[in-house]
């Protein structure tokens, strides 16, 4: 019942999403003409192939697990709320692509060879650059639901959404204070990032999954970050925004999550609200491993 230009608009954003994660890894290398070009790549034929397979009617992973279609004996389809993989693994894989075939910025010394990450610009500029982010995201994991009269849904929803990104902005935080090169000090960068990433983890399962799972994966999207940032560094991977950590690894991370905090109360959601008949359980909330395994595939 959704009309079609409505729900065109909402995927378009979503589309332009995607694209836009890439230029994060590619800033500074990029020419605007080859913007444009990888742009019109990614909204006019990545995204929408793959936005087809996990969200459109007769898409092979939304129909992953039933009677005569791909995997039949997995009784599970894939699952992914509002994109943490369509739209943040997609634009994370294809930044980490950008910045491998571009090479380092001028000048750009890696830590193993003495080096470190370049300084950023404009820090203040960056976490309001992070707030409005937030913000938008209001827009993405609650407009998921694609109705208005889901106020149970979009409430526990935004609810998630807000619990995750402080989670992952609190545990990136701490780690740099603790671990991080100059130790004692807080790091705005890789908080922000940091935020980012509990965002990014949250947006598959944020459906489905209690306000403490919530917490807990968004936690562990702030390490994940953390740690993806120094293995991108390791590799001699100049991603100066850590496009890559935030959107691919915390998005991969996010998909998988919903595996094992699935809270076993909530089912598919419907126009008037969720269809709690056949509820999404995870692991840690005594369901099996079978939504893991579709997660993992999908």
């Amino acid at each position: 019942g959704i009309p079609i230009l409505a729900h065109w608009i909402f995927q378009y954003a979503f589309a332009d999403t995607c694209s836009t994660i890439v230029s994060g890894a590619m800033i500074g290398r990029t020419s605007f003409r080859g913007d444009i070009l990888y742009s019109i790549g990614i909204t006019g034929f990545i995204y929408p192939i793959i936005g087809h397979w996990a969200w459109g009617p007769d898409g092979f992973l939304a129909l992953m697990g039933s009677t005569g279609h791909f995997l039949p004996g997995l009784g599970q389809g894939f699952r992914d709320f509002a994109g943490s993989t369509v739209v943040h693994t997609i634009g994370g894989i294809a930044s980490l692509a950008g910045a491998i075939v571009l090479g380092p910025r001028l000048g750009r010394v890696f830590r193993r060879d003495g080096g470190g990450p370049m300084p950023a610009h404009n820090l203040t500029l960056g976490a309001l650059g992070t707030f409005i982010l937030w913000f938008g995201w209001y827009g993405f994991n609650p407009g998921s639901t694609l109705s208005a009269v889901d106020m149970q849904g979009i409430g526990r929803v935004a609810t998630n959404t807000t619990l995750a990104a402080c989670a992952g902005g609190m545990v990136a935080m701490y780690f740099a204070l603790w671990f991080g090169e100059t130790k004692g000090k807080f790091d705005l960068a890789i908080t922000c990032n940091g935020v980012l990433g509990g965002l990014v983890a949250i947006t598959c399962p944020c459906y489905w999954v209690s306000p403490l799972g919530a917490i807990i994966l968004g936690g562990v999207a702030g390490v994940v970050v953390y740690l993806g940032m120094l293995f991108l560094e390791w590799l001699r991977i100049d991603d100066p925004i850590g496009a890559v950590p935030v959107h691919g690894f915390a998005g991969i991370w996010g998909t998988l999550s919903l595996g094992l905090f699935a809270c076993g109360k909530y089912g598919a959601t419907g126009p008037t609200g969720a269809d709690n008949s056949a509820p999404v359980a995870g692991l840690f909330y005594g369901g099996d491993v079978s939504v893991l395994k579709a997660q993992a595939l999908g």
